[in-house]
């Protein structure tokens, strides 16, 4: 039932009227549902169908940049984010997983335009990379000016950032952990989460946020929280419906119907069956389309190390310089700076200039103040294992190798043997799916 409250005039009155309700599931192998999902706009990919069977959606450009999932322990979290996620990928966008638990999107991992960071340290230098390149997207929309096409601005990027309840309080102990003095207290990296939420809509950088409660204290405060216009609710209790939806009065009777999740925008709870997706399916979308097609733009630090945190090299002064023909290599007559070598080749899945040391090419020469020297050496996998990766046999990582799609494409070969970058095998294995500890201690 429905009800419309009338308190005003002598007879004040309650309306009551009886809904129709979602269909009881919808899944994307259903051809009618695939064709709707071909169909839907770029910026408004399809959450699920309502009452009717009528779409339910919202338009990242028009209505609500970023979203929120709160949901209780197996209220679809994983599965709405799986949802939308695909089928931004499937336009050509680029999804930035962070996810603690490591295991919540396994359909993601080495799909084209996905980085998937697990360990907390990825995470941290992650979200001070978007945050740089938030304010990169920031001075080039200033130079576009109004009217200009937004694509211009670069691919659209989406953060899905699972468990914000643990994963800030992670990041706060890690900064503790790894500040050094005259640091700032406040991570910087929930700084350049907080700096994105309040990034105009224009810079095409949205945050799909995961919460099991999402307090004021859990988001950074409440002022944090308005930033979500758009907030799906799942297994909710009464409390979080008021502290999330107060403006909807009464609260819908909460419900376990597998995948079933109330939508509210604009002020208006939209009851919402999700469009499920599975893992093959969503790979399978994912991995279609524009996606398949884009050219990769280079632009965005994906992972730099603790020295570019420190002293970040100085982004592209204008617009030619960021977005220069991405299949355009450097050379010697026209070097890109040192400093930007990986700084902007690493981030669309590019790939940067030869590692090894080249008096006569500036450009092949490697940078000396982006990472240690030690995690700029290609080796092979047995040098890996005897100095950078102890834990991880030879074996397993011959394993990783032939069957995991995320391993670390190699940078060069001795003989008959590949040579991978050693800091590329240390990423890869702090972010490989492991078995859950239980635990969130940083060891």
């Amino acid at each position: 039932m429905s009800f419309s409250w009338h308190p005003e005039g002598r007879k004040p009155y309650v309306l009551v009227k009886k809904t129709r309700k979602p269909p009881a599931k919808a899944v994307f192998k259903d051809p009618k549902t695939r064709e709707l999902v071909a169909k839907a706009k770029e910026s408004a990919p399809i959450i699920g169908f309502g009452a009717g069977g009528r779409i339910i959606s919202v338009d990242l450009d028009a209505e609500s940049p970023h979203i929120l999932v709160n949901a209780a322990p197996g209220g679809g979290k994983s599965v709405t984010l799986r949802c939308i996620a695909c089928q931004m990928l499937h336009h050509g966008s680029h999804v930035f997983v962070l996810d603690t638990k490591r295991i919540s999107h396994p359909w993601a991992r080495g799909v084209d335009n996905v980085t998937y960071c697990a360990d907390v340290a990825d995470i941290h230098d992650q979200l001070v990379a978007l945050g740089m390149e938030g304010r990169r997207r920031t001075r080039v929309a200033d130079e576009l000016g109004i009217g200009a096409d937004p694509k211009a601005i670069g691919p659209r990027l989406l953060i899905l950032l699972e468990e914000i309840n643990a994963t800030m309080k992670q990041l706060a102990r890690y900064w503790e952990k790894t500040r050094e003095s005259g640091d700032p207290k406040i991570s910087p990296a929930i700084d350049a989460l907080n700096e994105i939420l309040y990034m105009g809509r224009q810079l095409r950088m949205h945050v799909l946020l995961v919460a099991q409660s999402a307090t004021a204290r859990a988001l950074g405060g409440p002022e944090v929280r308005e930033q979500f216009s758009t907030r799906i609710l799942a297994r909710y209790s009464v409390n979080a419906w008021r502290m999330l939806a107060p403006e909807v009065h009464p609260a819908p009777k909460s419900t376990k119907h597998p995948g079933r999740a109330q939508v509210v925008i604009g002020g208006s709870a939209h009851e919402t069956q999700v469009l499920f997706f599975t893992d093959a399916e969503a790979r399978e979308w994912a991995s279609t389309g524009a996606a398949a097609t884009e050219p990769k733009h280079a632009g965005l630090p994906a992972q730099p190390s603790p020295a570019v945190l420190h002293n970040p090299a100085p982004p592209a002064d204008s617009l030619a310089d960021a977005w220069s023909d991405p299949a355009l290599p450097p050379t010697a007559a026209d070097p890109a700076p040192a400093a930007d070598v990986d700084v902007l080749a690493d981030a669309w899945n590019t790939k940067p200039p030869a590692l090894a040391a080249d008096p006569g090419n500036p450009a092949a020469t490697p940078p000396t103040n982006l990472a240690p020297v030690d995690d700029d050496q290609a080796v092979g996998l047995r040098e890996a294992h005897q100095h950078h990766l102890p834990d991880i046999t030879v074996a397993a990582l011959r394993y990783a190798r032939a069957n995991d799609r995320t391993f670390p494409k190699p940078v060069d070969r001795r003989g008959a043997e590949l040579l991978y970058r050693a800091g590329d095998l240390k990423r890869w294995a702090r972010n490989r799916p492991r078995a859950a500890t239980g635990t969130t201690d940083l060891d």
